[in-house]
Parts: structure tokens; C-alpha cells; sequence
């Protein structure tokens, strides 16, 4: 960590650079002897994304960032804030630390927080962030975070780990078992010393293969953004051998999108041609393969077995968009041709085989507008276009 990149010039220098074109900046060089125009890019690129993604961080003033690939995965405040909500207690350890995102909103459901960091130059950052925002019961430890759990003698309530999705030479990784720390392959020792497990993974692991790998695993929360599924968080108690709970959410709309039920639980469903309104569910709800129970629970029919979408008669509180159906027909080239070419039209396709940049090419439809087609399959494998306006 370079301490001169505090300095107040260097700080208001970052500031005013936000627009600035990176290249040209580090072309043109820095103009602090102690600080390179490496690192003011570094600070300039990260701030940027500390803007919408960690809007406190951003407004707050002498806050440094580690460079771009340390801060992809950390955590937003909004889901950062969403993970430390889900417990509390007296004594937990963050055995991934990383920027410190996820560790500095533990610390306000925590009496005492241990920070565990392998890399030297991110603890150092972690730790002068921590103090800059107050953070005064977070303990920095710069170490292997397994390795500090063996050492320790604390009574902790929690453990949380956000294992590198990239292996040694930088590339991504996705399986359990090739992150670091192998969580699968640490399970039982982690839970020889705590009785709580909380772990963000990848949102591209499939929850079945999860489920199997990570033992004793009583809930999994569904974290979207925006309708994009940001972070799955499995939340392991020791002894635990039932069925975990899913949770789905969307923390741009809670209060609409929070949709629960327990994995595999069976469910009833009935098929129907579109009626009044149109349903598509949001991405967390399609993570979690709920889409028999979500019918069920909404009083909702849906169209086809492997279309995922929804209808009804009357307008029904439901997690995802609605849209107002004005007309469906079956799907025929000259119709479409002759009523939306040229046209703007926003355009989903689900179950069918065209994609939406084919179709778009095909019958030369424009993106934008009011008008919502959605091309898809109905209960008798009839290919559809459902004309809708969202509700």
C-alpha cells in the first residue's frame, strides 16, 4: 500500500480524473513524484465502480482500492448489507477477507470480527479502510484464514468464506472444489470448530451439485440485482440433515420479489393457453427451478412445461414482471412480417427456436418501444406471439 496516494492532492487529483481517459492519463504520466500513473489509474478505475457499487465507500474520503481483479468479486453494499442481515451474534471470522466489503457490514451485527487476508497488500488496504470508517471491532489478520482457524482458541459464532474463483495462473473457476480454500474438502474441520457456516459462491453453481458437496446446508439465498443474479449464499448448521429452504430475492425490489419454498418440494400444476395477463418470473426465482411450486402458489397457469412463463384471468401479485396480453396467435412468418416489420418492439423469446437476435434480423424489428412480443410454446407445442404491454 502506498501511503502517499493519501496525500490531499493526490486524493482531490483522483476525484477530478473520474472522465478522464485512463490510457491518456497514464500516457501522459503522474504528476506526484511518489505516487505512478499505474496506481492513480488504479484508484481512478476502481472509484468509478465504487460510484454504483459501493456508494458509502465512494462518498467517503480517503477510502483506497486494490486493483480490478480483487475488486470484481467483492461484494456491493446491497448484498453485503443482505448477508450480514441473515445473522448476529458475538464472535465471527471472515476467513476470506478480501477488500473487505462483506467483513466491514458483518461488523455491525458483531461484538468482534477477525478479518483473515493472504494477500499482504489487501490486508494492508482492508485494515486502513476499517479505520478511516470507524470499524474499530475488526481484527486484520494477515494469513491463510483455514490456518487461522486451526490455530484459534476464540468461541466464534459464524464463519464466512468467499472462496477465489481464480485458480494460480489468474484464470476463472467455478467448481467448489477448484476455489480457494476447497471448501467441500475442509467441511469437516470447519464444523470440528464452529457450528454456523456461511458461504458466497459463484451464481452459476448448480444448486443440486451444492447441495451434495456442502453438507448440512439449511438455507440457500437466491441474491438477484436488477433482475441479474448476483451471489448464491449457503448457510451450513452443523448436524443439520433435512431439506434446506431457498430463498429468492431481488434487493432492488424486496418487497415484491421474496419468494421461498423448501428444494424439491412437489407441486401441482396447470397448463393453459395466454389469458388476461402474462407472468415471466424474476432470474432468482429461475435459479432456483421453483417454477411447478410458483405456479402453485401464485394461482397461476403456465403455458408449457419448459416455456417458464405464466397467466391468469385476473391480475395476481406475482415475483417478476406482468404484462397486459392485447393479442396472441400462432406464430406465422407473413403475420409477424406484415404487423411489426420495421417496428419497435421488445422481444423475449423462451422455448423456441429462434433466438432474438434472429428474429430481430428476420423481420427487421427495432428494439424499444411499449410493445412487448414474446415468442414462445404453448400447451400443445403450438409455437406462439403473445402481443403485450407491460403492466
Amino acid at each position: 500500500m502506498n501511503a502517499a496516494l493519501l496525500q490531499p492532492e493526490v486524493q482531490k487529483f483522483i476525484k477530478n480524473n473520474l472522465k478522464t481517459d485512463i490510457q491518456q492519463l497514464v500516457l501522459n504520466g503522474s504528476p506526484f513524484p511518489d505516487v505512478s500513473a499505474a496506481e492513480l489509474a488504479t484508484q481512478i478505475t476502481a472509484l468509478k465502480t465504487a460510484e454504483k457499487k459501493l456508494p458509502s465507500w465512494f462518498e467517503s474520503k480517503n477510502i483506497l482500492f486494490p486493483p480490478k481483479v480483487n475488486l470484481e468479486q467483492t461484494s456491493s453494499e446491497l448484498t453485503a448489507a443482505y448477508k450480514a442481515s441473515l445473522i448476529s451474534g458475538k464472535k465471527m471470522a471472515d476467513l476470506t477477507g478480501g477488500f473487505g466489503i462483506d467483513t466491514s457490514f458483518f461488523a455491525e451485527n458483531f461484538k468482534e470480527v477477525f478479518y483473515c487476508e493472504l494477500n499482504k497488500e489487501l490486508a494492508e488496504i482492508a485494515s486502513h479502510n476499517f479505520r478511516v470508517l470507524g470499524k474499530n471491532n475488526i481484527r486484520v489478520l494477515n494469513g491463510d484464514g483455514i490456518g487461522f482457524l486451526k490455530e484459534t482458541t476464540k468461541n466464534l459464532d459464524l464463519v464466512f468464506l468467499d472462496p477465489s474463483r481464480r485458480d494460480k495462473h489468474g484464470s476463472k473457476v467455478f467448481k467448489l472444489a477448484d476455489c480457494h480454500p476447497d471448501v467441500p474438502k475442509n467441511l469437516d474441520f470447519i464444523f470440528s470448530k464452529i457450528d454456523t457456516i456461511l458461504i458466497k459462491t459463484s451464481p452459476l453453481i448448480d444448486l443440486k451439485s451444492g447441495i451434495e458437496e456442502l453438507q448440512n446446508t439449511a438455507e440457500i439465498h437466491i441474491v438477484a440485482v436488477n433482475n441479474e443474479v448476483k451471489e448464491l449464499l449457503w448457510l451450513l448448521k452443523k448436524g443439520f440433515n433435512g431439506t434446506p429452504k431457498i430463498t429468492c430475492t431481488d434487493l432492488q425490489n424486496p418487497e415484491k420479489i421474496n419468494f421461498s419454498a423448501t428444494y424439491g418440494n412437489p407441486a401441482r400444476v396447470t397448463f393453459h393457453t395466454p389469458q388476461n395477463f402474462l407472468y415471466e418470473p424474476n432470474a432468482a426465482i429461475m435459479k432456483s427451478g421453483f417454477f411447478n411450486v410458483l405456479a402453485e402458489k401464485t394461482q397461476t397457469k403456465k403455458l408449457h412445461q419448459f416455456s417458464h412463463l405464466y397467466t391468469s384471468e385476473k391480475l395476481i401479485n406475482f415475483p417478476g414482471r406482468i404484462f397486459k396480453i392485447i393479442d396472441f396467435k400462432p406464430f406465422k412468418t407473413s403475420e409477424v412480417k406484415n404487423n411489426f416489420k420495421n417496428k419497435k418492439a421488445n422481444i423475449t423469446t423462451r422455448n423456441f427456436p429462434e433466438t432474438v437476435a434472429q428474429l430481430r434480423k428476420k423481420f427487421k424489428i427495432k428494439d424499444g418501444g411499449k410493445t412487448y412480443l414474446f415468442f414462445t410454446t404453448g400447451p400443445n407445442e403450438e409455437k406462439l406471439i403473445i402481443i403485450c404491454e407491460k403492466f
